[in-house]
């Protein structure tokens, strides 16, 4: 007989999910958009259904617009029921150096011109 060696502890199987993220202003937490696309019960047309996720972040490495996959989890909060498991694709920044949108640049100042006064 073939020597056999000790099975591994099986790890079941995790619901995975892939969405973007929309939301990352609370600490340690986003929220992430799934969207599918299904087919009318009645119609058969295809449509679009999007649900959000609360997924716990524990290095706060998402940001707002990437693409990421969720993991099920134990219930963390009253919403939090998924982890991040791996950041799929970063949003792209867009970095603007523009005169107008400089800190010392007020455009809610409103010029007005005086009219002279008829005596």
């Amino acid at each position: 007989m073939a020597a056999t060696e000790p099975a591994a502890p099986k790890i079941g199987h995790k619901n995975e999910k892939i969405g973007e993220v929309i939301s990352t202003k609370m600490a340690k937490t986003i929220v992430v958009e799934v969207t599918r696309r299904t087919a009318h019960p009645m119609y058969k047309r295809i449509v679009k259904k999007r649900k959000k996720f609360y997924a716990h972040d524990e290095e706060q490495s998402a940001k707002i617009g990437d693409v990421v996959r969720i993991i099920e989890c134990r219930p963390l909060s009253r919403l939090k029921r998924w982890t991040l498991g791996t950041v799929l694709r970063r949003a792209v920044e867009v970095a603007v150096d523009h005169p107008a949108l400089a800190a010392h640049a007020d455009t809610r100042v409103k010029k007005t011109i005086k009219k002279k006064k008829k005596k």
